[in-house]
């Protein structure tokens, strides 16, 4: 790869990885930076189509709740299956529906014994709007016809941050409207060594990176 693409790889991961769906705040640059660190320019080539994480994140351990009001333990919940992992907000105009249209449209694509085992968990950075109804509402929009399993959860503002921070996503900001852009993927080896930015090739990527996963074991 040539220095001028490697340079516009990096200015891409940096802008996109705090990209949320606000116009306003920072972001917190530290937390950028020490994000982007973790991803690897592996877009288009290698293994993988997304990014590559260095070094693998382990599946998270965090309960919150779901839309029925009841617990959803994520890790034990998500144990041993191919799980897309988001955080964002059901009013967000761009980078959220975007994203989850995205996995939608790569599921109904992949072999349908991979969707089938496949998880999508959405995870609401807006705690003050973002009711179980409000959410399993929105999620209609992407779950229609899929064989994967999708799921929406909602917390406290405690309960939430401690949920980013163990999936080692930047705390989102802004009443939850500045928040990560990553889509993380977990394998059934319960570690993510891929995530996703939306853009372009992102359907793509995801069609391409999950069957890859679903395959991999420990």
């Amino acid at each position: 790869m040539k220095r001028p693409t490697v340079v516009l790889a990096l200015l891409l991961v940096l802008g996109l990885v705090v990209a949320g769906c606000s116009s306003s705040g920072s972001g917190g640059s530290g937390a950028k930076s020490a994000q982007a660190s973790q991803l690897n320019d592996q877009s288009g080539s290698g293994k993988y189509q997304g990014f590559g994480l260095t070094p693998a994140q382990p599946r998270p351990s965090f309960t919150l709740t779901d839309t029925a009001g009841k617990p959803f333990a994520f890790g034990t919940a998500t144990r041993g299956r191919p799980t897309l992992l988001f955080f964002g907000y059901t009013n967000c105009p761009d980078v959220c529906p975007t994203t989850l249209a995205d996995a939608s449209m790569a599921l109904k694509k992949v072999p349908a014994a991979v969707a089938k085992k496949t998880m999508v968990v959405f995870v609401s950075t807006d705690v003050k709007r973002d009711t179980g109804p409000v959410i399993a509402q929105w999620l209609g929009n992407f779950d229609r016809g899929s064989k994967a399993t999708f799921v929406g959860l909602r917390g406290t503002q405690q309960q939430v941050d401690a949920a980013q921070a163990s999936a080692h996503i930047t705390l989102a900001e802004d009443d939850g409207q500045t928040h990560s852009a990553q889509l993380l993927l977990y394998g059934p080896d319960d570690y993510a060594r891929v995530s996703f930015l939306q853009s372009a090739t992102e359907q793509q990527a995801i069609t391409h990176d999950l069957p890859i996963v679903a395959a991999e074991r420990s």
